[in-house]
């Protein structure tokens, strides 16, 4: 009993010895890592220092961030404001606003704005002289094809012939110029004398179009005394939309035998000169020029447009205001022809391989999708509204405009970014702001939905064999003709569809 008693004792004494010698041990080791001459002062002070430098590099950065923001609100503020010396500031078509936009730092425009026009249209000067001419001076047209080899001529078409090496040629710029501009010799599109006649005093035009019956005239409204003695209203019609315009409205006759509808005159054309109502309609529309040729200014609408402000003011606003004698509005969803493309073949307006055909020869012939490194606002407009002062530059751009459309897809907002950047440059437009477009009129439906087979295709192995109908006989024959170019390693630019609507 008492040796296990000693020995119990002695255990622990030996056990207490263990524990206050380890205790020793560690109390060595803090004494020398905490020792005065060691981490006692120096790890303070260095938490402090890399805190203290974490603290400043994140305040500068938001302080930087902060002034970047503030100098951006400050740019679209400016571009946007009322008080004239701070919009002077901004230009709406710069490459900074441009970009912020693309990045989503604009505001969005509401989808009617306040037109700036003038108040009174009986205060508008008139210019006396018109634009004078600088790059072209003179401008004639080609009005019959060349005959071939064998002494054959080919059968007449409305715009020609064409050949890839005259398209080329059209785009180089001569101070005097002859090119394709429809309306070749026996190619249809003919005016009745008496409507010949009218339009011979027509110097001040607001023209229209209705083709295959798919619309009813539109009356415009506020316009004044003196633009219904200045302009004459040209309704442009086929033969088969007078028909269906009588049936519908009251069309009254007068003893020269012109036809008017309200404020509109119709303005018949005999032999349409193509098979696709779509194309027919681009005759009046672009080629203004040629079915009125002693216009000086004129505004085209589409049919399906109700003309909300007087055509007066319209001229000072979008032409004499700034020196312009061009004006479109831009396209409210795309920039890129591209991207019209893709929205055009969705939404089934035209033959979807003939579309990217169409796209392949411009990208292989350099034209670049849209940014903001372009000097253009948009390379697609709104095309239901065109408003120009007839020079030999404006009237060539229309024509070599036409000739795309005749050679190609009869969707003109693709072929209109293409005319511009062959040109280099030299075509200078006004595009004005897509929420103005939408002020200028009031939309009307159509009367009934376009439809055609060719709008289905969805390959060009469906235009071979007894589908030969498909094709029109009569315009696109750019997409049959062969290419003189390698088209099959190009790859169409990639397309991200901004908008549902588009």
């Amino acid at each position: 009993m008492n040796n296990d008693y000693q020995r119990s004792v002695s255990l622990r004494a030996s056990r207490r010895a263990e524990r206050n010698n380890q205790s020793q041990q560690n109390e060595d080791v803090e004494g020398e890592f905490f020792s005065p001459g060691k981490w006692s002062q120096d790890y303070p002070m260095k938490i402090i220092w890399r805190r203290g430098f974490l603290r400043l590099v994140l305040v500068g950065g938001i302080l930087w961030m902060f002034l970047i923001l503030t100098v951006l609100l400050f740019h679209v503020w400016s571009c946007q404001s009322s008080l004239a010396f701070l919009s002077a500031m901004c230009n709406r078509g710069s490459r900074v606003l441009i970009m912020l936009d693309t990045m989503g730092l604009v505001p969005k425009p509401p989808h009617r704005c306040l037109i700036p026009v003038a108040d009174d249209p009986d205060k508008i000067l008139i210019p006396k002289r018109r634009t004078p001419s600088k790059v072209v001076e003179q401008l004639t047209y080609i009005t019959e094809d060349v005959v071939g080899n064998n002494g054959s001529s080919p059968p007449p078409l409305f715009g020609g012939h064409q050949s890839w090496l005259q398209r080329d040629e059209s785009f180089e710029l001569k101070s005097s110029m002859k090119v394709h501009c429809g309306f070749m010799r026996g190619g249809g599109a003919e005016m009745a004398p008496k409507d010949i006649r009218y339009a011979k005093n027509c110097r001040f035009v607001v023209a229209s179009g209705i083709f295959d019956g798919y619309d009813t005239p539109h009356q415009p409204s506020d316009v004044s005394p003196r633009s219904q003695k200045l302009f004459c209203f040209l309704m442009v019609v086929d033969e088969i939309s007078i028909d269906f315009i009588k049936k519908n409205v009251t069309v009254r006759e007068e003893k020269d035998g012109g036809q008017w509808v309200g404020i509109w005159r119709l303005i018949v054309l005999k032999n349409p000169p193509y098979d696709e109502p779509r194309r027919n309609g681009k005759v009046p529309k672009i080629l203004m020029h040629r079915l009125f040729p002693q216009a000086q200014y004129s505004i085209w609408i589409d049919g399906k447009m109700e003309l909300l402000v007087d055509p007066l003011l319209i001229l000072e606003r979008y032409l004499w205001r700034g020196k312009h004698t061009f004006a479109i509005a831009q396209h409210k969803h795309h920039r890129s022809i591209y991207e019209e493309a893709d929205a055009n073949k969705r939404r089934k307006r035209y033959a979807r391989p003939l579309i990217d055909l169409h796209m392949k020869i411009y990208r292989y012939e350099g034209m670049e999708a849209w940014s903001p490194m372009k000097n253009t606002v948009s390379d697609v407009p709104e095309g239901a509204i065109i408003i120009r002062e007839h020079t030999a530059l404006n009237d060539l751009f229309s024509c070599l405009w036409f000739n795309e459309v005749n050679l190609f897809t009869p969707r003109d907002q693709l072929s209109f970014g293409y005319v511009v950047y062959r040109l280099g440059g030299v075509f200078k437009f006004f595009m004005f702001p897509n929420c103005e477009y939408n002020s200028l009129f009031v939309l009307h439906p159509h009367t009934r939905e376009h439809s055609s087979k060719v709008e289905w295709v969805k390959s060009l192995d469906e235009f071979k064999g007894n589908n030969t109908d498909l094709k029109e006989s009569r315009g696109g024959l750019g997409l049959w003709t062969p290419y003189p170019g390698n088209l099959s390693s190009v790859v169409l630019p990639a397309v991200s569809r901004t908008s549902k609507a588009g």
